[in-house]
């Protein structure tokens, strides 16, 4: 972002040097605070202790109500990078600035402007970073996945917490729904900072290969998911966390883990 100095150079309004008054640089120094006065679309803040580890990205569009147009989707992309390249980011935590709205998805008005082919490349970018028609099937199900996409129809966070796909495994019946909680209106940023908070004291290392034995595993049979899931479990044997786990619960007292 340009320096308020470097704005006001410009327009020709500088400390100790009088401009004319004229309209055009009156225009233009308008202009230069609204530059400044305009947050980026999407912010990363690491929180401090005891919480140190939880990232949080906030969507801040309010303009739009946190729809996502190239910029946004451009600050997107950009935080997950600097998320994915910090070592002492052990959660990240989508938070939305923007009173009583999360995000209202695609920009359809900035999507208007577009020719075919920046369509085809911003579409193509946003499926890759969000939630694409080859997903949505694998969590609720082939058939309501249909209705979904074919309809565009809206639907509430208590369904969305029931919406999902069984899979059995012998006699286990597992439901996945599209959410995990539905809480009172207001509450979500707390209960989001509850979960990430239980998911920031376990081991960093440990978290990080049972996300990818999940992520894998689900895309497999079982056979071969047990695979992937012995895999990631013998990068974590011989891992200092591990024997910082062990430790701790042989003295009953909290682990304090270094991601080694």
């Amino acid at each position: 972002m340009r320096s308020l100095r470097g704005i006001l150079a410009v327009s020709g309004h500088l400390a100790g040097r009088r401009a004319p008054a004229n309209n055009a640089h009156l225009a233009l120094f308008s202009r230069a605070l609204q530059i400044l006065a305009q947050q980026e679309p999407v912010r990363l803040q690491k929180l401090s202790a005891p919480d140190s580890g939880v990232v949080e990205m906030r969507l801040e569009r309010p303009e739009a109500r946190n729809a996502i147009g190239r910029e946004m989707l451009q600050g997107l992309r950009s935080a997950i990078e600097k998320v994915k390249a910090d070592a002492t980011a052990n959660v990240v935590l989508l938070a939305s600035s923007v009173p009583k709205v999360f995000c209202a998805g695609a920009d359809l008005k900035e999507r208007r402007l577009m020719s075919p082919c920046e369509v085809r490349e911003f579409v193509n970018s946003l499926r890759s970073t969000f939630l694409s028609f080859e997903r949505l099937p694998r969590i609720v199900g082939k058939s309501r996945a249909k209705e979904l996409i074919f309809t565009g129809r809206r639907f509430d966070a208590v369904e969305a917490v029931t919406m999902g796909k069984k899979n059995h495994y012998d006699m286990y019946v597992f439901i996945a729904g599209v959410v995990n909680y539905c809480v009172p209106a207001g509450e979500a940023y707390k209960r989001a900072l509850e979960l990430a908070q239980e998911i920031n004291q376990k081991g960093p290392l440990a978290i990080r290969m049972a996300k990818k034995a999940i992520n894998q595993g689900m895309e497999v049979d079982l056979s071969a998911g047990l695979a992937v899931e012995e895999e990631c479990y013998e990068q974590v044997l011989h891992t200092q966390d591990r024997l910082e786990g062990l430790a701790a619960f042989a003295e009953k007292r909290k682990p304090v883990y270094t991601g080694k």
